[in-house]
């Protein structure tokens, strides 16, 4: 018997989507990350750094895959200064926001995750792509995020090139080694 085929839809996430949001970031840094950190990385990065930014929510610029109704995978991009973290990063930074030139300064590309259960199936590229689109759309020439170890391979693979290797240092003490990239659109 065949295999009935996947409906895969990507929308714009809302402010209803952020819990469960954030339940798919849990579910992928813990189960996708053992082997690219530690587990005390992997506890203080999801209690201070990775989570849904809802500014990107709000601005319209952040999404999620579905696949058969099942929310798979989320990332975004955004035209302003925050590089990476979610609304509990840009607390414990105090982080301004501001909005920045396009065609001056880089749009960033922002967290990706992709729920285990769906991964490797291609979803963070067709959302990266989506995203890119978007950026150029709106007058940026540029990308650049901050990779975590388990999605540097992917963004090497899109044509991003490392700028700098980056230890983020957490509130409690915690160092999550990340790379500062870059792509050229």
């Amino acid at each position: 018997m065949a295999e009935s085929p996947q409906r895969i839809t990507l929308r714009r996430a809302t402010p209803h989507d952020i819990a469960p949001l954030n339940a798919l970031i849990d579910a992928s840094v813990r189960r996708l990350a053992p082997g690219f950190y530690d587990a005390q990385q992997i506890e203080s990065s999801l209690r201070h750094m990775f989570g849904v930014d809802s500014r990107l929510v709000d601005d319209g610029t952040y999404f999620v895959i579905e696949v058969n109704g099942v929310r798979a995978a989320c990332g975004g991009w955004s035209g302003r200064q925050t590089l990476f973290g979610g609304d509990q990063h840009k607390a414990d930074q105090q982080a301004t926001d501001a909005p920045v030139e396009p065609g001056t300064v880089p749009a960033r590309i922002r967290a990706f995750f992709v729920h285990p259960d769906f991964a490797r199936r291609g979803l963070a590229r067709r959302m990266y792509e989506h995203c890119a689109a978007e950026a150029r759309a709106a007058g940026f020439r540029a990308l650049e995020l901050m990779g975590t170890l388990p999605g540097v391979p992917l963004y090497r693979t899109l044509g991003f090139e490392t700028l700098e290797k980056v230890d983020v240092l957490l509130p409690d003490g915690v160092v999550i080694p990340c790379e500062r990239m870059r792509l050229e659109l």
